[in-house]
């Protein structure tokens, strides 16, 4: 009887793996990335784009637009919140900027671009603001998570007042998780002898910290970073003397314009539209526009299909569109 019950479970074991064979996709098909992630080697100190995508992230939670619906079944695992990351070799140094939702693959794709030894913590943080895809991946470095030893993070006074005087983050100071370090407004910080960065002040919707962008100055080029800013002509600087002093500029661009988000108050959310800041920048020189990278798309984004006749528009506008992986020497 035994011998009976286990060949009848042997048989029907059978089937069903074949079954799965026939029916189920291969695994591979199902976890690899569509574009190629094989990561080159950095060797020179250089900026990399670790993510693109607005806050909440694509597909954002909610959504039942078709921009969305495909990715909840088939994601892209290429759309990640807006990050930068810079590693100087010559000093085995590693940056990151922003520490986003998808802080864990981040911290990875960084050290997997280093060339020398390092673990998978970044030498030090830069956080814009308190809004939930600048700060929050702060938690992974936690006792729940990687328990991790005084990692430095850079953050303007009112940003640091939020993390040390609010739970859950407030306990990663007292662990000594992280060791804020405070920056101001304007004020250089010098990271190695190849790098520095300067912090400024942005206008933006500031409910728990200040909003800042960064200018980031490597051997020989910089760098401009604002992934969120209300309109253009809120800011005290004039946007292009801004372009003017550096080599790349990572910008604002979590809309292409206001149609996309027909169901919410377009006055809640001003950021400057991509199509309002093509048409400011239009009289530049060729050279000036083509150190913009338009970065930090909401979900409804139309560029992030670089297919799209938006995204199209853009570049033949003499624009980039910001793409993970993409590597800038600085």
């Amino acid at each position: 009887m035994k011998r009976k019950f286990f060949t009848v479970l042997l048989i029907s074991l059978c089937i069903a793996l074949i079954g799965c064979s026939e029916e189920a996709p291969p695994q591979e098909d199902i976890l690899v990335p569509k574009k190629d992630l094989t990561l080159k080697k950095i060797t020179e100190t250089s900026l990399i784009v670790l993510g693109t995508i607005q806050d909440a992230g694509s597909p954002q939670i909610g959504c039942t637009k078709a921009c969305c619906k495909h990715l909840f079944t088939t994601p892209d695992y290429n759309r990640k919140v807006v990050s930068l990351g810079v590693i100087d070799p010559e000093n085995k140094k590693k940056y990151l900027f922003e520490a986003t939702p998808d802080f864990v693959a981040q911290t990875n794709m960084l050290s997997n671009y280093c060339d020398f030894e390092t673990n998978e913590t970044p030498d030090g943080i830069f956080l814009t603001h308190a809004h939930i895809g600048h700060y929050t991946g702060l938690m992974y470095l936690g006792k729940e998570a990687m328990n991790a030893d005084s990692i430095p993070v850079y953050a303007m006074p009112k940003m640091q007042d939020f993390l040390t005087e609010n739970g859950p983050w407030s306990q990663l100071v007292t662990n000594k998780n992280i060791a804020i370090q405070k920056i101001e407004h304007q004020k250089e910080v010098i990271l190695t002898e190849h790098l520095k960065v300067i912090s400024f002040t942005v206008p933006h919707r500031d409910e728990y910290s200040e909003t800042v962008g960064y200018s980031i100055t490597g051997p020989n080029k910089s760098a401009l970073f604002i992934p969120d800013i209300d309109k253009w002509e809120k800011w005290y600087i004039d946007i292009s003397d801004a372009l003017s002093a550096v080599d790349y500029a990572f910008i604002d661009a979590t809309f292409y314009d206001g149609e996309e988000i027909n169901n919410r108050d377009i006055s809640e959310i001003p950021h400057p539209f991509i199509i309002e800041s093509m048409d400011k920048f239009k009289d530049l020189p060729a050279s000036e526009k083509n150190k913009i990278y338009f970065i930090h798309f909401n979900h409804t984004n139309p560029v992030i299909d670089m297919e799209s006749k938006q995204a199209k528009q853009v570049i033949e506008n003499g624009y980039h569109i910001a793409q993970i992986n993409d590597i800038f020497k600085l």
